[in-house]
Formats: structure tokens, C-alpha cells, sequence
């Protein structure tokens, strides 16, 4: 698993470039191969997986996702281009890039107010989607399935010149991806488009400039001031953020050798690599004094980002405010409401009620209360509903659908035309690719009246954009989960930002996780760490002195003890780490556990039949599983009961021993037993969120292999969820009014 962005996600930085000197420990996924020399390059991929399929006729599920994303994105601008007049908040200013980094600066340094600052001579509607100039490609990676499309020549031009100015020609087949037809002419005229490959970094691409321009090469270069800031907001969307603050871009600018970073940003501004914007900084106007002429304007904070997100960011408020705007399916008089609530548990209950009346909702709570979901959808199916969940992985699925069995639900899509509506679970994923789910209607909505996503802090903007666009009119949205938990892989903070904003009811769930494990992690998410009677050994600390201890007490964990004195077998125990690096990260750790569990000589990429894996199909999406065997087709694994084959060229970037993970590839999965490995040098890395869903991996037991001493306590009681920059709660305060 090669684009899982766990290093942004564990060390992200409050500005790109912040987090330069990061210890190797804290570097938690594949990202961190991006510090490497640019020969590593090749081993970051941006794009998602194409798994192999049995039948070659077939999409895999990551390439039928991929197709539904272009076409929802598509379809998403087509919709923006649709709309004219200026957006409240958020909107894109006027005029030319100088005047505007001018007036950014005006209000800055005081000089002048920002009522005056940015007020335009002549006021200009803001311009639709398709007159805004033409992006450049965003970085990319490219898939087996791309690299095996690309013209050969075409490969062989990238490659002459990549040769020319000594990177590694393996960066041909990402370079053609990224840049597109004419790529080698590309690269060419502006040697820093490098930069749009992915895991390329500025010095890299500083060092293949120089080879080709010679003395023409200047660190002053308009070229290179534009490439490293779409490369910064890059990794800005890698940290989650989906814009920057002016003055952090322009700072990181400077602390990437940027000799003028103002000019840098007003050229990929005028050339349409970034777009800029302004919102407001409070919501209510200021009180105007008695008999004053004119009140003075909000302040406002300008943001710079990228059109990608920033398109997300919008078409997620637009379809929100239309969901909660619109009026509901009606199927079911209120009565029938009311009896389903008075039928089900308190929360339940006040879930039901708020449903039946709104069309957002956000339900709050522990894994205990996706019971409470379950219960709504069979409410809703008593009541004539179409109705489905969705879950982050396929493990949370099979979970969820034996909730709802015990909801007298069938397992998996139900019911007939005789029968009553269908009800199902799939993953999000699934739903989005047509993979699984209700499917599309005749316009290309999904074909459901009432959709129920769990795991709902793992949205990112783009991912939420595509659900909210796809809802048909008068169709419910629960967004359900663990405020508690890590955020999404991807940019955005979309649960967080609507909690926050307070647009729509939300119920908190009342059923606390049960035992000693759950009481733990309870106490965890509201910032204390306290010691809970654990009379059957549910949770258990192991203290250690150094790495080579703790690498030695979490085999003997997994291998013995935990099988031993609990009962649950090794193959059902899942150790969590910190990070993928140092002596205690994944790496380490699951040399020593594929030591002792299982045993061989790799004979395929380092895998042999048995061994437990991560399997990454996509960016931030991990499926654990273990490999069956190898071929020519490539390594053949078992995901969740179903059969994947990663092509051979792919298993380097995509594929990881999974017997030890980071909280962020285990975020969305449980496991009946979890060793939580904590190492002295990993300290500087933890944080409440990442404790919190750790130790909430644990079903029936716990241990803490524990080596940071007072770290723990620390981090649980005073180091919170680093922050984002996200515009989603200006934009969505700008439709909707505030719940309350």
C-alpha cells in the first residue's frame, strides 16, 4: 500500500513543509518514501489499484470506481456551470492576480480596511466552471492499467527525457499520466513539471531542471515559484486541508527557497493552477452604532487552493443544502413514525423521530450504536422506505449486516416487489462504482429513499461531494459515527465541519461500549486515561524498556499469551502501531511476526501463501486479507472472503505484510483481540484522536505494549485532532441557517 497518506495524517504539519526533520517513527505510511531520492519516486502512487479480476472482461471494483468518480465529477461541473450571480462565502475574486495579492497584503499590514481592499470598480458576476482557465493535470500516479494503455512511443520520448536530466526513467509511465499527450515536450519547456508526479519533491525536481536549462536555471524562475506552489497545496491535501491561509503558502514558499513567494502565488494564479478565495470570519454582522453612515464589512480570511477541491468542497454544500432543503418521502404517515420510535430503544428512538422529519441527520456514538442505525432501517423499511447503509470497509459491512439480521433483516438485499422495499448494506465504495447497492435510476441518482453512512468521519470532500450529488430529491441522509475517531485519508473533515456548523439535527447516542474495553476507551475520548477493573485479563499493560523489547513482548502477545490466556487464536489478534518506520514500526514488526507465524523465504515480492496483508485498491482504503498464491496473473489474496489479484507490478506499491498496521489502516475495522504497540521514540506522534481509535480496534481484549512512559497520559488528557483548513462550514452558513 503505496498512497495512504498516514505520514500527513500522524505528523502533518500545521503548514506544508513544516515537518521536514520527522522522526523516521513518526513516518506512518508510504508517503514517507517522497523524502527519498527521486530513484524512490516510482514506488509512490497517487492513483488507485486495479486489482486483477478471474474474468479479464470485467472492471475491477477500483477501475469501475475510478469511472464513476470522472463521470460524478462530470456531472458536478456541469451543475456548477449551470449557476451564475456571486456566492456569499467562499467565492472566487475578481480582476487580475496582482490586484488581488495587492489588496491581500493591503489588509494584512493594515494599510488599508478590507472594505476598501477589495472592492472592485465595476462588480463582475463570478465566472462558471467552464470559463475559468484550464487546470493544469493535479499530480498523479499511474495504475497498471494506465501504464499499460500509454503508447509506447510516447513512453520511450518521457523517458529520453527524463534521461537527459538524470531521473530515473521508471518515472516515464507517472509523467505521462500527470502531463498528458506532448508530456516529453512538457517537461522540456518547464523541467519542474516533474512535480506533478508523484512523490517527487522540489529538490528533485530542482536537480533535473539544472540538468537540462544549464545556467538558465535560476531558483528565481517563474516556472519553478509556480510548480512548487501547486505542489504545496498538494501536500496540503495530503495534511487534509483543502486550502491554505495567504500567509502559510507564501511562508512555506519561502522556507522552500522561493525568492519572491507573492509573485509565485499571482503566477499560478493567472495560469488557473490554484484558485483563491474569501471567507468570512464570524457570522453575524457587527452592530452598527446609531446614526453611523455605513457599517463596516466582516472580516475575512483569504485562502488559496486548488480547483479539485475546491469544486468538492462546493458541490458537497450545494447538494447538502438541497438534501435538507427538499421535502422528504412521505411514505408512512407521522403516526407510523411515531409507533416505529415508540417501539425501539430511547436513542433509537430519538433517531427515528429526527429522521422523520429532516432530510440530514447526524448520529453520533461508539460501535455500540450502530445498533441504533439498524434499528432506523427497519423502521424505514416497515414504513414502505427504500433504505441502505454504507460502510467504510468490507469488514464493517459484514458487521453492520449482521446487526441487522438481528433486526430481522435479511443478510444482504431483501425483499421483492412482493415483498416490500429492498434493504441492503454495501460499501461506499461499492455504492459509487455500481459494484453493490440499490444501483442508479433513469436520471443517475441512486435508486434508495433513505441512505444510512457509517463511518462517517472517514468522508473526505470529494468522496461526500459524490454521495450528496447522487442522492435523488426527498431522499434521507444519516451520516453516522465516532466523532472520537481519525479523520479521512483524504482532504477534508466533513463530519467534524457539519457538527461544527450546526445546520442539521443531531442525536447522541445514549449505548456505551460494552466491558472493560469499552469503558476504557470512553474514558479516552473525553480526554482521560483511567484504570478500569479487568477482572477476565480484557485489558492488559505490558511495559517495556527499549524497541528490541517491545518487538519481542508483542510477538510473544500475539503468538502465545493472548491464544493462551484469552482464548482467541493469533489469526484473529491485530497489533497497531505508530508508524510504518523505526525499530518498532510496521516494517519491523511484521518481519518479526511473519518470523514466528509464519515462516518462508518471500517468494513472491517478500509474500508466500499465509501470510497475513494490507491491501491498499485505493488511496486511504485498506481491506486486510492473506495470500493464496502467485502466478503470471500475479499474487492471488482472500479480502473479506472474496478473491483479489494484484498484477505483479503492483504488489510492491499496494500490497504490505498486514499483521501489524497504523491506526490509520485499521481505522473502519475491529478485531476480537488488539496489541497496541506503543515505542519510546513514537511519543512525539500520539495524540488523543490516534489513542482513541487504537485502543477502539479491541472487541474482547487489549494489551498495551507500553514504552512512553508518561506520554500516554499526556496525549490522552492535552493533544488534540491537528487541525484542517477546510471552507466547507463558511460555504454551508452561507445556504443553510444554523440548526441551533
Amino acid at each position: 500500500m503505496s498512497t495512504e497518506p498516514e505520514t500527513t495524517e500522524e505528523v502533518e504539519p500545521g503548514t506544508p513543509g513544516a515537518g521536514a526533520t520527522a522522526d523516521p517513527q513518526d513516518v506512518d505510511t508510504e508517503t514517507d518514501t517522497a523524502a527519498a531520492a527521486v530513484t524512490d519516486a516510482d514506488a509512490v502512487e497517487g492513483g488507485a489499484e486495479t486489482e486483477g479480476a478471474t474474468d479479464a472482461a470485467k472492471l475491477s471494483e477500483a477501475a469501475a470506481e475510478l469511472a464513476a468518480q470522472r463521470l460524478e465529477r462530470e456531472r458536478i461541473e456541469r451543475r456548477k456551470a449551470e449557476k451564475q450571480g456571486p456566492i456569499a462565502a467562499g467565492a472566487k475574486l475578481s480582476g487580475t492576480a496582482a490586484d488581488l495579492l495587492a489588496a491581500v497584503r493591503a489588509v494584512e499590514s493594515g494599510e488599508k480596511p478590507v472594505a476598501t481592499a477589495f472592492r472592485e470598480p465595476e462588480p463582475t458576476p463570478r465566472r462558471t466552471v467552464a470559463q475559468e482557465p484550464v487546470s493544469r493535470p493535479q499530480p498523479v500516479a499511474a495504475s497498471a492499467e494506465t501504464s499499460a494503455a500509454l503508447a509506447p512511443e510516447a513512453v520511450a520520448a518521457v523517458r529520453a527525457v527524463l534521461g537527459e536530466g538524470g531521473a530515473p526513467d521508471t518515472l516515464a509511465p507517472g509523467a505521462l499520466a500527470a502531463l498528458g499527450e506532448g508530456a516529453d515536450d512538457q517537461l522540456r519547456e518547464d523541467p519542474w513539471q516533474l512535480l506533478r508526479v508523484a512523490g517527487v519533491r522540489p529538490e528533485q525536481a530542482d536537480g533535473f531542471a539544472r540538468a537540462l536549462l544549464g545556467a538558465e536555471c535560476r531558483p528565481d524562475d517563474e516556472r519553478r515559484g509556480r510548480a512548487v506552489t501547486v505542489w504545496l497545496l498538494e501536500q496540503a491535501a495530503l495534511a487534509g486541508h483543502t486550502a491554505l491561509d495567504a500567509p502559510a503558502l507564501t511562508a512555506a514558499l519561502a522556507q522552500r527557497a522561493v525568492p519572491d513567494p507573492d509573485a509565485a502565488v499571482q503566477s499560478a494564479l493567472a495560469e488557473g493552477d490554484a484558485l483563491v478565495f474569501q471567507d468570512a470570519l464570524d457570522t453575524a454582522p457587527p452592530a452598527q452604532e446609531e446614526g453611523a453612515e455605513e457599517s463596516e464589512e466582516r472580516p475575512v480570511r483569504v485562502l488559496v487552493g486548488l480547483e479539485r477541491y475546491a469544486l468538492a468542497e462546493e458541490s458537497l454544500a450545494d447538494g447538502l443544502a438541497r438534501v435538507m432543503n427538499s421535502v422528504p418521502k412521505t411514505n408512512g404517515s407521522a403516526d407510523g413514525w411515531e409507533q416505529a420510535a415508540a417501539s425501539a430503544t430511547r436513542s433509537a428512538a430519538e433517531l427515528i423521530r429526527a429522521v422523520a422529519g429532516h432530510g440530514l441527520v447526524l448520529h453520533t456514538g461508539g460501535h455500540a450504536s450502530q445498533a441504533e442505525a439498524a434499528a432506523l432501517l427497519h423502521a424505514a423499511r416497515g414504513l414502505g422506505l427504500r433504505g441502505w447503509a454504507a460502510t467504510h470497509t468490507p469488514s464493517g459491512r459484514d458487521d453492520f449486516t449482521a446487526r441487522m439480521a438481528r433486526h430481522d433483516l435479511a443478510d444482504g438485499p431483501s425483499g421483492d416487489a412482493g415483498d416490500g422495499p429492498v434493504t441492503g448494506v454495501t460499501t461506499v465504495a461499492g455504492l459509487l462504482s455500481g459494484a453493490e447497492g440499490p444501483g442508479r435510476d433513469a436520471e443517475g441518482a441512486f435508486d434508495l429513499d433513505l441512505l444510512v453512512v457509517l463511518d462517517a468521519p472517514q468522508l473526505d470532500v470529494e468522496t461526500a461531494a459524490m454521495l450528496a450529488e447522487s442522492l435523488p430529491d426527498g431522499a434521507r441522509l444519516v451520516l453516522s459515527g465516532d466523532p472520537g475517531v481519525l479523520w479521512s485519508a483524504g482532504p477534508g473533515r466533513v463530519f467534524a465541519d457539519l457538527l461544527a456548523a450546526r445546520v442539521c439535527p443531531q442525536v447522541a447516542s445514549r449505548t456505551p461500549d460494552p466491558g472493560p474495553v469499552g469503558e476504557l476507551v470512553s474514558g479516552v475520548g473525553i480526554g482521560e486515561l483511567n484504570q478500569v477493573e479487568a477482572p477476565g485479563k480484557e485489558v492488559v499493560i505490558v511495559p517495556v524498556r527499549d524497541a528490541g523489547e517491545a518487538v519481542h513482548r508483542t510477538v510473544q502477545l500475539v503468538a502465545d499469551s493472548v491464544p493462551r490466556a484469552i482464548g482467541i487464536p493469533a489469526e484473529q489478534t491485530q497489533v497497531i502501531t505508530p508508524g510504518h518506520g523505526g525499530a518498532v514500526g510496521t516494517r519491523a514488526l511484521n518481519s518479526a511476526l511473519k518470523e514466528r507465524l509464519n515462516p518462508g523465504p518471500g517468494r513472491f515480492g517478500g509474500f508466500d501463501p499465509g501470510d497475513r496483508v494490507a491491501h491498499s485498491p485505493a488511496p486511504g482504503r485498506t481491506t486486510v486479507g492473506h495470500v493464496v498464491k502467485a502466478d503470471a496473473d500475479g499474487l492471488h489474496l482472500e479480502c473479506s472472503g472474496l478473491p483479489v489479484v494484484v498484477p505483479k507490478e503492483r504488489v510492491e506499491q499496494s500490497v504490505r505484510h498486514g499483521w501489524a498496521l497504523t491506526a490509520h489502516q485499521a481505522v473502519g475495522l475491529r478485531w476480537p483481540a488488539a496489541v497496541v504497540v506503543l515505542p519510546g521514540d513514537a511519543a512525539a506522534a500520539l495524540t488523543r484522536p490516534w489513542v482513541y481509535t487504537a485502543f477502539g480496534r479491541a472487541d474482547r481484549h487489549l494489551s498495551v505494549v507500553h514504552g512512553v512512559e508518561q506520554a500516554l497520559q499526556r496525549a490522552v488528557a492535552e493533544v488534540p485532532q491537528k487541525p484542517r483548513t477546510t471552507r466547507l462550514p463558511a460555504l454551508l452558513k452561507a445556504q443553510v441557517p444554523a440548526a441551533g
